[in-house]
């Protein structure tokens, strides 16, 4: 039988070292990840991310997702990120207060398709998915065919397939004017930004375009394209977007002023933007 070789004192001791930041990094792993906190009479679900980099307690709610997220610090801990959120639950409210109402996709609901009112019509006896018409007296409507209970889910397949169609003819014009290879179009629900683009050739953008005046939807192609050759936003970068897109200030300008209200549509109740910090 071969002897075993004893294990140095060195090697013993960094293990045993070892036992306590692993059950402490465990025991932070098992940490709820939210928790919910009562103002006013009601409840509101904080969502929780530890960052590494933090050096305080903060409060951002997302616009998108109206998701209230608190970040803090390494060494913090839940019961006191809980009585941060409490001590804030007024900021938290008037914020989520202040953002445009929800608007789920459900029958008698108005969506701006290409930004224009489209009454959603439920035709559950009719063959089809999702389509529009008009109606005699003018309207636009949204017609979803299938029960009720999948309304909204084939609302929201319906415009990810029209946003996918436009954006990727609209970079693709783009991509011609100035003689560059888009590789792949993708769409999102993005949070933070309303297009990206890699230095693969990769773009990506927000569904919610689609809901959006067309000359908004043609801007951002232009400017995700312009990156393909200038991967900043220096004075050349908005010469070149300037020359494709000549008055991309219009689009630039409806975007700050409606752009946060795209964020509510299909959303089933209300929740979402900004910051508050320790």
């Amino acid at each position: 039988m071969a002897r075993r070789t004893p294990t140095p004192s060195w090697l013993r001791s960094l293990k045993g070292a070892a036992q306590p930041l692993r059950a402490l990094l465990d025991r932070r792993q098992s940490q709820p990840q939210t928790f919910q906190i009562v103002f006013d009479q009601d409840i509101y679900l904080i969502s929780v991310r530890r960052n590494r980099r933090a050096r305080r307690y903060t409060l951002r709610i997302q616009a998108a997702s109206r998701e209230v997220v608190l970040t803090m610090p390494p060494r913090g801990s839940v019961r006191e990120a809980k009585a941060f959120a409490q001590k804030h639950g007024g900021w938290i409210a008037a914020r989520l207060r202040r953002l445009p109402a929800a608007a789920p996709f459900m029958p008698g609901a108005v969506v701006p398709l290409r930004g224009v009112d489209h009454r959603v019509v439920h035709c559950q006896g009719r063959r089809g998915t999702v389509w529009t018409e008009e109606s005699v007296d003018g309207e636009r409507l949204l017609c979803v065919a299938g029960d009720l209970p999948h309304v909204g889910r084939r609302i929201g397949d319906f415009l990810r397939r029209e946003a996918h169609r436009d954006l990727a003819e609209a970079s693709r014009r783009a991509a011609e004017t100035i003689g560059v290879n888009v590789k792949r179009v993708s769409v999102r629900d993005q949070s933070s930004r309303w297009g990206s683009c890699s230095t693969t050739g990769v773009l990506s953008y927000s569904w919610r375009l689609i809901l959006a005046p067309p000359f908004v939807l043609e801007y951002l192609a232009i400017h995700e394209v312009a990156h393909l050759v200038e991967m900043n936003h220096s004075p050349r970068f908005w010469r070149l977007v300037h020359r494709m897109c000549p008055d991309f200030e219009r689009a630039k300008a409806w975007l700050d002023l409606h752009g946060t209200d795209l964020h509510r549509y299909g959303l089933p109740d209300e929740s979402g933007s900004g910051e508050f910090a320790s």
